[in-house]
């Protein structure tokens, strides 16, 4: 392929691997074991993220979960990024948004997320993407890792469902792209798109139960509402 004159193919592939397997690692049920609050996904929604962690284990294991998995995407992403840079011919700078090679680090971040949503560690099952999809674009594209923290935040304040709020934040990664890096490669906007829907997807089951009026809101106990 013409890309691959600018960057050698193996360091790309074991990157995005690696990647995947790192962020595969379910620190939510881990966290959970550690602390004594038995496996999270037999309770709650059995989903491996935050929120049911915070529900099932509490504040410290939400806490802790959230971070572990933020900083996975993070610096996964900010590894691969170094280590890249160093086969770019002539540049580095190519790996950056609007520059020829900016969908290779868009495809590590792809990696990262579906390595938390589909874990290899969890028979290809695990979490709906939030904190890791934070944490990958905190270590590449900061603006837009932070600009997510918007409709997330009016989305769980206006209405107490953190499913909202994430939805929400989801659906904006897009657009925060174009409106930060409009000049980012066509590959690196589809990408980024699919995340995004793919993430949507992920909610299915909240969306089923907004719907419904069923959906639980967000409470800093155990107990949900």
């Amino acid at each position: 392929m013409e890309a691959f004159k600018l960057i050698s193919p193996v360091p790309v592939v074991l990157c995005i691997v690696v990647t995947f397997l790192i962020c595969g690692i379910p620190f939510g049920v881990i966290i959970g074991e550690l602390f004594g609050k038995g496996d999270i996904r037999k309770s709650g929604s059995g989903n491996i993220g935050t929120t049911n962690a915070l529900r099932v284990g509490g504040a410290k294991v939400g806490a802790l979960t959230l971070l572990c998995d933020v900083l996975k995407g993070f610096v996964c992403v900010m590894a691969s990024h170094a280590i890249l840079a160093q086969f770019c011919d002539p540049s580095p700078t190519l790996l950056l948004p609007g520059n020829n090679l900016d969908w290779v680090l868009s495809l590590v971040s792809f990696a990262g997320l579906a390595g938390h949503m589909f874990s290899p560690y969890l028979h290809f099952k695990g979490g709906k993407g939030i904190a890791v999809g934070f944490g990958v674009c905190m270590g590449w594209i900061w603006p837009v890792g932070l600009s997510l923290w918007i409709p997330f935040l009016v989305g769980v304040v206006l209405t107490r469902y953190v499913s909202v709020g994430s939805i929400a934040a989801a659906i904006s990664l897009p657009v925060w792209l174009l409106i930060y890096y409009p000049q980012s490669t066509l590959a690196m906007k589809v990408i980024f798109a699919i995340m995004a829907l793919l993430v949507v997807w992920a909610h299915r089951s909240n969306i089923k139960k907004l719907m419904q009026g069923t959906e639980s809101k967000l409470s800093l106990g155990k107990k949900k509402e």
